[in-house]
């Protein structure tokens, strides 16, 4: 039975997301996504023509915001979560056990707590392939000082039920900060330096402890949203999608623009650039065309912009510029957004500029 397999990379936070299908039936499922990606997921599934039937959570991130309710109001597809991971909102919660079915193939799901109390492990029926989520990373795990974490219970879940799978299973986990896709049971038994065969529970214990890590940055954030299946407050953005541009929402409540979109398009918009005036004429130069209104300008003078024209915010790293996206809707503006990644990615993906220094 064949099956179409795609791993997706969300590089703000190293999170990986997972498709799979049943290439007969074109029923497919996504394992962790990302809210700022969904428009990537919407487009891959229509292009390839699948049905999503499911997105799954691995666990509740700390890191990232999960795009499963946003998903569920574009494609229709079930929100699927870890019974014990205390989320609100799913339309299936599962257990230690269970099969998550997508056409004619299936997902077992193996309880790996540790990391968080809900954390899960999906394995193919096969046994070919897992979904490690943060249980197991390659040569690494989760941290354990957080969101219940517990280091024991994680060195036995990972003993139990990961590593006595076959040694030639592919094993995915939903980060990586290094650039490694994929590892296999028989590698982390040899090389895992927490988890490896040898490695007793108290050696684990201790390195765990001992790890010092600092606060997640977008717990705060993450931990609410995905306790709600991604679904934003009553009060915030709701991700309608705009029409005049293939825009990405962030869960902050910016509309963000590619550089590759503005870069073909600058005839028909409107660029302003809100940094001051050395940085416009400084190292990383200017959009051409970029009219300069500094941010603690931009109410004052957005009336020398014009409201019927698309407007894209600029800064160096697209910070300033969102706060300058929500001043401009605050003051009318139904056409705007930011440039994601600001003048940085601009440049560090060699579009034209003017001014500044070397390329970078």
């Amino acid at each position: 039975m064949a099956t179409i397999f795609r791993q997706l990379l969300d590089a703000p936070s190293s999170t990986y997301t997972y498709l799979l299908a049943d290439e007969r039936t074109r029923d497919a499922i996504l394992i962790d996504p990302v809210f700022e990606q969904v428009n990537r997921e919407v487009a891959l599934v229509k292009e390839l023509d699948l049905r999503l039937v499911a997105t799954i959570e691995t666990h509740v991130h700390a890191d990232h915001v999960t795009g499963a309710w946003l998903l569920r109001q574009r494609l229709g597809s079930k929100i699927v979560v870890p019974a014990l991971g205390g989320a609100s909102g799913a339309d299936i919660e599962v257990r230690h056990g269970d099969r998550i079915a997508f056409g004619n193939r299936y997902l077992e799901t193996r309880a790996t707590p540790g990391h968080t109390n809900g954390c899960t492990s999906y394995v193919l029926d096969d046994k070919s392939v897992a979904f490690t989520g943060d249980a197991l990373l390659i040569r690494g795990c989760g941290r354990t000082d957080l969101q219940q974490g517990d280091a024991a219970t994680l060195f036995r879940s990972v003993h139990e039920q990961i590593f006595s799978l076959p040694d030639g299973c592919r094993l995915y986990p939903a980060h990586d900060y290094k650039g490694a896709t994929m590892t296999t049971v028989h590698e982390e038994l040899l090389y895992n330096p927490r988890l490896a065969r040898g490695v007793a529970e108290r050696d684990f214990v201790g390195y765990m402890k001992n790890m010092g890590l600092g606060h997640p940055k977008q717990i705060d954030i993450a931990v609410p949203a995905n306790l709600r299946c991604g679904e934003p407050a009553a009060d915030g953005p709701t991700g309608t999608e705009p029409t005049w541009a293939p825009l990405t929402y962030t869960y902050a409540g910016v509309w963000e623009a590619s550089p590759q979109w503005l870069e073909e398009h600058l005839s028909d918009v409107q660029v302003v650039d809100v940094r001051e005036k050395d940085e416009y004429e400084g190292s990383l130069g200017h959009i051409d065309g970029a009219r300069l209104i500094p941010l603690a300008d931009l109410k004052r003078r957005a009336s020398e912009l014009s409201k019927a024209k698309p407007v894209i915010a600029v800064c160096r790293s697209g910070a300033r510029s969102a706060q300058a996206v929500q001043i401009l809707e605050q003051t009318g503006f139904a056409k705007v957004a930011n440039l994601a990644g600001g003048m940085i990615r601009w440049r560090g993906q060699r579009l034209p500029t003017f001014g500044g220094g070397a390329d970078i």
